[in-house]
């Protein structure tokens, strides 16, 4: 399987620059599976198209402003993203300078304070902040938000609420779970008074979800780690949920790839398994080819050409299908990705 497969054409002007002024008032592009046909609705719409005892999983991570700027001791200039908090002020993070900085190197920050570098962790380095309280307390005053890098604009202020869901807690990811941004108070509302559950697994998104997929082959792609936490409250939830005949809907990719991190297969009934409590890392690609188990329905934004999110949807809803819906939502003028419109798509029958 081609990487070159999973591409796509995408007008510039479909790549949403900004939000909306109300998160559910997004577009809904439902994508049952065949012969049904592709439905055009909003996200308020949710509560009609789900029913009592069906179970909403959100990611409820909480972005870090976790762009920094700094200068070397030589005067150069640093760009950093930080891709993961670690203790004792640490982090591990992409850095950009016209010279790579070396172990034992200090920069002097932007917001105040210094970073030495401790050395590299891959592609990433290990930097110990010297700055004034927490480094998650400091880097909320000192920090910048981690727009994508299609939203051709700064951060400024509405993106301080609007590039985090209304039920983010736990601080760690550098990128928002970006279905999640669809959701407001007066929905989640609505479909607690329709009887739908909602339960909360916490991935946190790491800089890795920017980096595209640079082998043709797909079997080639290596993942970045990621920190995630599935409960076993959630676990239980599912459990009952799907006893009950209702259905698991993840709210985002990032949700079906905690969910299946935590899943365990038997070896002995390769249609079988089940979900366990997990916390830990995660490298899982999910790409056609690959079962999905843990969700019966997936809401998601439109994701870029070529990447492994699009890749995730593909397995679970099939890709012809895929990119059928992508195709009609290109004609329809669906707006694309992080502050774009969503799909709800149904997993494929099993053959």
């Amino acid at each position: 399987m081609k990487t070159s497969d999973f591409h796509y054409d995408l007008p510039a002007e479909l790549i949403a620059q900004a939000p909306l002024p109300e998160r559910s008032a997004s577009r809904l592009l439902l994508v049952p599976p065949v012969p049904e046909a592709f439905g055009d609705r909003q996200v308020r719409d949710l509560p009609q198209l789900l029913q009592p005892g069906d179970l909403l999983v959100f990611n409820d991570t909480r972005v870090i402003p976790a762009r920094l700027f700094g200068r070397k001791d030589s005067g150069g200039q640093v760009e950093m993203l930080i891709e993961r908090l670690l203790p004792d002020a640490r982090a591990r993070a992409q850095v950009r300078a016209s010279k790579p900085p070396k172990a034992g190197g200090r920069i002097a920050l932007e917001g105040g304070g210094q970073a030495e570098v401790l050395g590299r962790d891959g592609e990433f380095y290990l930097l110990r902040f010297e700055v004034d309280g927490p480094l998650e307390h400091w880097l909320s005053k000192a920090g910048r938000l981690p727009l994508p890098p299609y939203i051709r604009r700064a951060p400024d202020r509405e993106d301080a609420a609007r590039y985090q869901t209304v039920f983010a807690r736990r601080a760690g990811a550098v990128a928002a779970p970006t279905a999640g941004l669809h959701f407001d108070p007066a929905l989640l509302q609505a479909l607690r008074e329709r009887g739908v559950q909602a339960g909360h697994v916490t991935l946190h998104v790491g800089a890795g979800t920017f980096q595209p997929v640079r082998v043709e082959d797909v079997r080639e792609h290596a993942m970045h780690s990621e920190w995630l936490d599935v409960g076993a409250e959630l676990v239980e939830r599912v459990r009952r949920t799907r006893q009950a005949g209702g259905r698991v809907v993840a709210v985002g990719t990032t949700v079906v790839r905690a969910l299946e991190s935590a899943w365990q297969r038997d070896a002995a009934a390769p249609d079988g398994g089940e979900l366990r409590p997990f916390t830990g890392e995660t490298r899982i690609f999910i790409y056609p080819g690959y079962r999905i188990r843990s969700v019966d329905a997936l809401l998601t934004n439109f994701h870029l050409p070529e990447s492994t999110l699009l890749m995730l949807v593909s397995a679970f809803a099939g890709k012809e299908r895929v990119f059928e819906a992508y195709r009609h939502a290109v004609r329809q003028r669906y707006r694309f990705f992080s502050y774009g419109d969503a799909m709800l798509l149904w997993g494929q029958s099993p053959s």
